[in-house]
């Protein structure tokens, strides 16, 4: 079997119809410095192998070579989470006939239909089409990763792979490190158009250099300004020319290229592109990710103003003609089909409660869960304030994390107290909406594992791989109160 022509100079060549455990190779996909990817398949299940190279290497490259690809097979076993490509196994090959790819560690992928970079290929310059949407489950992605204690270390268009159901994962955990309190430590590699200036003041040590979550968000900005403009934000026609003209932005003596970004994606990229890690750190992933999806909240809003006219009207129809649905009782009879009435739920939150759980589709978000949550946080008291923990109204928000999860246009200041539950409980909802993507794959009840996030944070819930101990209490009260308001 003779390599294929068209992989001749990729990192590792394999020919087509070579066999890698019960998977046989079929075509080339896409090839790096350090490993190759190809399309394979038994029967009917089409899969991606990824080929990490031992035997055509130098005694110095193997032990770096296999340092990544131990890294990548934990990545890939450790992280879970709907927006990172999934591994179905890990094999290393046994082929002394073939000394290139004898000791090869192959890493088994679910299949993905195309690569950002594939579709900004395709769009020749312009806008990707799609690209809020696209850039948003990215987003998603680093947020899990961060959550999990994780930075991905070359996110890049290239390991930012599209579903063939549209959807986004991330790939590539070649470079992926754990966090070691504020650091991590890789290689010195990495695409230079998608690594911080900060990077080449860093002093490489015996573990390598060190590397921050805020390293991803650079990334994420120089991507986002890719997809959305169809341009890179640094002026050259070489990444050696790109990474100059990001150094001297660096040192405050040029400026990013934001031609063509949307108006409301403008400040994102901008801060995503902060040009110390210092000013970037306060721009986190989660922070990013929140802001994009307030992009799309002025059309929703409007259409819920429409709807409550719409609701008004109807309220009048009814007084009038004597004429109601399920949605158009008296307000302690609202939606008795979602919360139970008579149950202690007071009737002025009922509409309230109702809405915030329908901002999102979520599994464990919904009505029953936000009331059994504001009375355990408060007993439903809207003027609680308990200046010692700093948290205030009828969801105990803390003013510096309701900041993020006020209505659009109210985030650029930090809120003050007090917080009407007309504030405090459609940002609960928003808030929970946020949660339940990190903590997709947890065993245990959703939504008491959004209510333990809800006390703590979804990185305490992912590290402990469910909910501590010290939350039971807390997490039982909730439990009693979601049997107590649930529809019978």
């Amino acid at each position: 079997m003779a390599p294929d022509v068209s992989t001749v100079g990729w990192a590792v060549s394999v020919p087509s119809g070579y066999r890698a455990g019960r998977w046989v190779v079929t075509e080339p996909i896409a090839t790096g410095q350090w490993g190759s990817v190809y399309a394979a398949a038994d029967g009917d299940t089409e899969v991606a192998l990824k080929f990490l190279p031992t035997g055509t290497v130098t005694p110095r490259q193997v032990g770096h070579l296999r340092e990544m690809a131990e890294r990548e097979a934990r990545g890939h076993a450790e992280l879970t989470g709907r927006r990172l490509i999934r591994s179905l196994e890990v094999l290393t090959l046994d082929d002394p006939a073939r000394p290139e790819l004898d000791g090869a560690v192959v890493i088994v992928l679910e299949r993905a239909a195309a690569s950002l970079a594939d579709r900004l290929r395709q769009a020749g310059g312009r806008p990707v089409p799609e690209a809020p949407r696209l850039l948003a489950e990215a987003c998603e992605g680093l947020v899990e990763l961060h959550a999990a204690g994780w930075v991905h270390g070359d996110f890049k268009p290239d390991n930012i792979l599209v579903m063939p159901d549209g959807s986004v994962r991330l790939s590539d955990f070649g470079l992926t490190v754990e966090l070691e309190g504020t650091h991590g430590y890789l290689p010195p590699v990495g695409s230079s158009d998608y690594v911080p200036p900060e990077r080449a003041q860093e002093a490489l040590g015996e573990r390598g250099l060190a590397v921050r979550a805020s390293a991803d968000v650079w990334a994420f900005g120089v991507t986002a300004c890719q997809l959305l403009s169809g341009r890179l934000p640094f002026e050259g026609a070489t990444t050696r020319a790109r990474a100059l003209a990001a150094d001297r932005y660096a040192a405050g003596q040029g400026e990013l290229i934001l031609r063509g970004l949307p108006g409301g994606w403008r400040p994102i990229v901008r801060d995503c592109l902060a040009p110390t890690h210092a000013r970037r750190q306060a721009h986190g992933a989660a922070e990013v990710l929140t802001r994009i999806r307030a992009l799309d909240e002025p059309p929703a809003r409007g259409h819920r103003r429409f709807a409550a006219r719409a609701v008004l009207l109807l309220l009048l129809a009814a007084t009038l003609f004597g004429v109601a649905g399920p949605e158009l009782r008296t307000a302690d009879e609202y939606r008795p089909d979602l919360l139970r009435t008579g149950a202690g739920i007071p009737p002025q939150y009922r509409q309230l409660i109702v809405a915030a759980a329908r901002s999102c589709n979520e599994p464990g978000v919904s009505p029953v869960l936000i009331a059994a949550m504001l009375q355990a946080e408060s007993n439903f008291d809207a003027g609680l304030a308990d200046p010692v923990k700093d948290e205030y109204g009828i969801a105990r928000w803390t003013p510096s994390v309701l900041r993020f999860y006020m209505p659009e246009g109210r985030r650029a200041v930090v809120p003050q107290p007090p917080f009407p539950p007309d504030i405090s409980i459609p940002a609960m909802g928003r808030y929970l909406c946020f949660l339940a993507p990190r903590l997709a794959g947890l065993p245990g009840d959703p939504a008491l594992l959004l209510a333990a996030s809800y006390r703590t944070s979804a990185t305490t819930i992912v590290k402990a791989r469910g909910i501590p101990a010290r939350l039971d209490p807390y997490v039982d009260l909730v439990k009693r109160n979601m049997e107590q308001y649930r529809p019978r």
